[in-house]
């Protein structure tokens, strides 16, 4: 049961849209969230994903404002963070709201490039995967984070899901303005916010509800979405979203935003995002989701466009120094490429760059270049490989990330032995072939080194599970 308490009640009914009532919304914030998954298109198809889930039970409902999230039903309960599925990123346990933001900033964008990206408050990584996923691992995509905490469940989850045009930034994100003025074609800015709409998910989210609260949160909005608007460029694009669910922290920051730079904002309507939006939709055209309209949870999603530039409110900082990154030259380039050509069939993307750090190779978005020295990253593109004596040796996020034909197929009772870290026996003895990969339902799981009568395991031990979730089929 919800904790509503009465302040947030009082406060919240002068909020609700007349065409709806308290006591839908309280009866919905009392029922339990249907749950809800986006496939990962960078690894699958969504037709394949299905095909693959069906027979273990899956009964898919579409989500009508995101092309691949689906509300699911399981026929046989397990824990969906632990299936051979989730953990390979094919499909992202995400709350059908949040899929929102993301669909809303590449829905008829004017600037059909999209090119440079910001996602400024990335973690634990649902939007941050749907954006790479909407961009096709094109461009280059920013995500920052101001936890330290979170920032390494957000790579965790940007390198299970096959991300490889992202560079990672640890700022609080009130400093892009500053350091990346007009840098950005597109940018979300999912706030930080009093929680109201996750009420269904967390029964205590309100429960110490404060208006005095809500008054701070509000304030931090309004600088980030101030910075958000000095880093967009003219003609880009901005999405601003919360699962708050008052006035304070959406329309009114948004108002704040045109009232500041009343000659450059333009609020985008969403009255026709998806069938049906127009229920959700203000006077403004921003997507005001109360839990009762779609049955799920509540969301606020504003598009909002730089129609001119805006003066720069802070000189630019001094650029970093010391970038530990170096160009490959030609020859490392050559030497790289040859070993994944004829390791793993793996051929480097165009739109990609070879970096060097010490023994380490790292592939970076070509974009990425005009970024260098203008803030500090935490980590740049993925991880490729580490020089050897003689030769290299891939990373594992490399692996999940490039597609590779050469693999050896798993049986689902192989596959879960891999993902716990076990060995598996070969049933016949063949000629050893050394590194491979393997895959489980055409998409690659990792590496393992062929010995002929067995596969040694080469999972990276952070990754490896204790438990691995079942079906009775399996």
């Amino acid at each position: 049961m919800a904790h509503l308490n009465q302040n947030f009640i009082s406060s919240i009914e002068h909020d609700l849209p007349s065409h709806l009532t308290m006591e839908d919304f309280i009866r919905y914030s009392n029922k339990p969230l249907r749950l809800s998954i986006r496939v990962n298109t960078l690894k699958i198809s969504t037709a394949d994903f299905i095909a693959l889930m069906q027979p273990k039970g899956w009964t898919f409902t579409a989500i009508p404002w995101c092309e691949n999230g689906y509300w699911i039903e399981q026929e046989h309960k397990v824990q969906l963070g632990n299936t051979i599925e989730h953990l390979q990123g094919l499909f992202y346990i995400q709350e059908a709201s949040s899929m929102l933001p993301p669909t809303a900033l590449f829905a008829q964008a004017h600037n059909s490039s999209q090119q440079y990206v910001l996602d400024m408050a990335s973690a634990p990584g649902s939007k941050t995967t749907q954006i790479a996923a909407l961009m096709g691992n094109q461009g280059l995509l920013v995500a920052n984070e101001y936890s330290a905490s979170r920032v390494k469940v957000l790579h965790a989850n940007i390198a299970r899901m096959g991300v490889a045009n992202c560079a990672l930034t640890h700022f609080d994100a009130r400093v892009f303005g500053e350091y990346m003025y007009e840098s950005f074609d597109s940018i979300l800015l999912d706030a930080p916010c009093s929680g109201e709409g996750t009420i269904r998910k967390d029964p205590d989210a309100l429960k110490n509800w404060d208006n005095n609260d809500v008054k701070g949160i509000v304030n931090t909005q309004k600088e980030l979405i101030d910075s958000a608007f000095q880093a967009l460029k003219p003609g880009g694009e901005l999405v601003y979203s919360t699962c708050a669910l008052s006035r304070k922290e959406n329309q009114e920051v948004c108002l704040y935003l045109k009232q500041r730079y009343p000659h450059a904002v333009e609020f985008i309507n969403l009255s026709t995002l998806f069938p049906e939006a127009d229920k959700a939709c203000t006077a403004e055209g921003f997507l005001h989701v109360w839990p009762q309209i779609y049955d799920s949870e509540g969301f606020f999603v504003a598009k909002i466009r730089k129609t001119a530039s805006v003066e720069r409110l802070l000189p630019a900082p001094r650029t970093q120094k010391n970038f530990p990154f170096k160009k490959a030259s030609a020859k490392q380039v050559t030497e790289l490429t040859q070993y994944l050509k004829t390791a793993f069939e793996i051929t480097l993307p165009k739109e990609a760059d070879v970096y060097v750090r010490d023994a380490e190779f790292w592939l970076f978005p070509a974009l990425f270049q005009p970024f260098i020295g203008k803030m500090r990253f935490q980590r740049i593109g993925m991880k490729l490989a580490d020089a050897l004596k003689k030769g290299f040796k891939i990373k594992h996020e490399a692996i999940s990330a490039l597609t590779t034909p050469t693999t050896v197929e798993l049986s689902d009772a192989e596959a879960q032995a891999f993902l716990m870290g076990r060995d598996i026996a070969l049933l016949e003895k063949v000629p050893p072939r050394g590194e491979t990969v393997v895959s489980y339902a055409g998409c690659s799981l990792g590496m393992v080194k062929h010995l002929g009568n067995k596969l040694k395991n080469n999972l990276p031990r952070d990754l490896v599970k204790d438990k691995i979730a079942r079906y009775p089929s399996e």
